[in-house]
């Protein structure tokens, strides 16, 4: 038996040709919006490695572990905790200053140099710390905020960024309590901290950067949690070796 198929005819109004025209410049919108997000995606990164690179760069060149005792002595001369009073001295302090801390200027001229190097072997961090902060430097490599000269009494506060990857403090939100860091200053000292705190805060409270130490080295490390809303705060007091 044959069975007749009848198929309805849809016709195509001037709604429905509205309304596919939407769609379609919807459609090309959205690939746009991907497009631009995933350009600037890439821009982002690419700008964060060759910021990155520049630290580096001051990493390799600031090797102050590698200080001679005659080095030591000018420079502590350098930094003012003694007089030595000698045309000798001060020819070498010059250079040596030159040596180790090179003028190096941001995009809008105003120098900066490294002050020390952090180790944290635990999450694979080593870089130089700048001396001062701001977001472009936070870009290069970890930065003071707050506090006294490297391994000096007090609470040395260093920021750095989170950028939920291997680089910079991403991983300090995984450090426990009992991991250590090592801070070489530009003396050519090494001393070893211990992580006693860690603790997460709100953008706005300062009681982190506090100097009360009761005369002990200190170092605070800053950053941000994964979220960006608060920022992580890890606590380090001055190893003692017995």
């Amino acid at each position: 038996m044959n069975q007749i198929l009848v198929t309805k005819k849809i016709y195509v109004t001037p709604e429905l040709k509205r309304k596919k025209n939407f769609y379609k410049i919807e459609f090309f919108l959205s690939i746009f919006l991907v497009c631009v997000l995933f350009s600037f995606y890439i821009y982002a990164e690419y700008d964060r490695n060759k910021s990155e690179a520049v630290g580096k760069m001051l990493l390799e060149n600031t090797d102050f572990a590698k200080l001679t005792n005659e080095e030591e002595i000018i420079w502590t001369f350098v930094l003012g905790e003694e007089n030595y009073d000698t045309d000798e001295v001060l020819i070498q302090q010059e250079e040596l200053q030159a040596q180790m801390m090179p003028e190096i200027k941001d995009s809008e001229g105003e120098p900066y140099f490294p002050i020390a190097t952090i180790s944290i072997s635990k999450i694979n961090v080593e870089y130089a710390v700048l001396s001062r902060t701001s977001d472009e430097l936070l870009k290069i490599s970890p930065t003071k905020f707050r506090g006294p000269e490297p391994n000096e009494i007090g609470n040395l506060c260093i920021v750095g960024h989170n950028y939920r990857n291997d680089k910079f403090f991403s991983k300090v939100p995984t450090l426990v309590l009992g991991d250590t860091l090592n801070l070489t200053d530009s003396k050519g000292r090494t001393i070893t901290y211990e992580l006693y705190n860690k603790y997460e805060v709100l953008p706005n409270d300062k009681d982190c950067l506090s100097q009360d130490t009761n005369g002990k080295r200190e170092i605070t490390l800053i950053t941000c949690t994964n979220s960006g809303e608060k920022r992580v705060i890890a606590k380090f007091r001055e190893k003692k070796i017995y």
